[in-house]
């Protein structure tokens, strides 16, 4: 039972990467990397948005830093490593 809750959070961990590594790059609209980054949004964002909505994006100068993608990041690895073996 844990084995599989420790597995599905670490999917979760590599969909929180793959929108991060994708969030640096512009959207074209149109093509596969846009179904990939369609999908990991629709996996991440209900985790992501309750976060989100409890914490703003923090102002720097004219851009918004999103910390709801690091505190569940930390929050996940911490739970991984509760989790008992």
């Amino acid at each position: 039972m844990w084995a599989l809750i420790a597995v599905v959070l670490q999917l979760f961990l590599l969909c929180l990467l793959g929108r991060m590594v994708l969030s640096w790059f512009p959207s074209s609209g149109t093509g596969p990397m846009e179904t990939v980054r369609s999908v990991l949004y629709a996996i991440t964002e209900p985790v992501l948005a309750p976060v989100r909505s409890l914490l703003p994006p923090v102002r720097l100068g004219g851009l918004g830093l999103d910390l709801s993608v690091t505190i569940v990041f930390i929050v996940i690895l911490v739970v991984l490593q509760a989790l008992p073996r």
